[in-house]
């Protein structure tokens, strides 16, 4: 399984939002350039990046730093937050970005985002499906920076598209996300049963490399991590299965403020 560290953008800045609440931000000092370079000399083979206002907003509001981040050699950048256009696509990929990740337009325009995966190839597109359980513990999606949706189950969201369509899939648990409470094993283990052939990437809870050695045996393919790598909350030897050779140097530490 691969470790995907994650870098959420709003304002410029670097941040983490507590349950996907925009009222509870948790903003870090470190500079994201400072952040890839870390990632990278770690061995980190991709850096997720999530334009926040864009997400929200529907326009990609940090473009000028996701494009110079892009810009540094040595690692992979998929970049989501935004991304509702063929135009936005057509911009990233030509500024260097490797994938984009489409979460609204996913569920809000199938068609046209059908058309994307037919256009680019299911390896640079993968799909974002953000969901809070239901009363019933079913899945459910929500979109625009998850203050829309929620009556789409996941599974429904997902048949929207032929099996053969899709490659990634990015599944974030929002009532997980930001709160190093554990990911939501359920919840992929019944991805990774009902949909065998997707790649799946696991986002929300992580905490420790228990976490990630358990969502490894559920056979998830790639796990996206923000707080416990921002605040250098796992031990840098147990990093290594999930980033072979990993070794994160002690400086360059990202300070987090309320």
């Amino acid at each position: 399984m691969l470790l995907i560290p994650a870098i959420d953008l709003r304002g410029g800045g670097v941040v983490r939002l507590m349950h996907g609440d925009f009222n509870a931000e948790t903003r870090y000092s470190a500079d994201p350039r400072a952040i890839l370079t870390r990632y990278r000399q770690a061995g980190a083979a991709w850096l997720h990046v999530v334009d926040l206002d864009g997400a929200r907003d529907g326009v990609l509001a940090n473009r000028a730093l996701i494009v110079e981040l892009a810009a540094q050699t040595g690692i992979h950048l998929q970049v989501g937050g935004g991304v509702r256009s063929a135009d936005v696509i057509e911009d990233l990929f030509a500024s260097g970005i490797a994938r984009v990740v489409v979460g609204s337009a996913a569920i809000e325009k199938p068609d046209l985002v059908r058309g994307w995966l037919v256009r680019y190839g299911p390896e640079r597109v993968c799909l974002a499906f953000d969901v809070k359980a239901d009363n019933g513990g079913v899945p459910r999606v929500r979109t625009r920076g998850w203050t829309a949706g929620g009556s789409l189950s996941l599974w429904d969201a997902i048949d929207l598209y032929p099996a053969r369509s899709v490659r990634h899939v990015l599944c974030t648990d929002i009532d997980r996300d930001g709160s190093l409470s554990g990911p939501n094993l359920e919840l992929y283990a019944q991805g990774t049963a009902r949909y065998p052939h997707l790649q799946w990437q696991a986002s929300g809870g992580v905490r420790s490399a228990a976490d990630l050695t358990e969502l490894a045996r559920l056979q998830v393919a790639a796990t996206v991590s923000g707080k416990a790598l921002l605040e250098n909350r796992i031990h840098t030897e147990e990093l290594r299965p999930f980033l072979p050779g990993a070794s994160f140097p002690a400086s360059t530490s990202a300070t987090a403020r309320s």
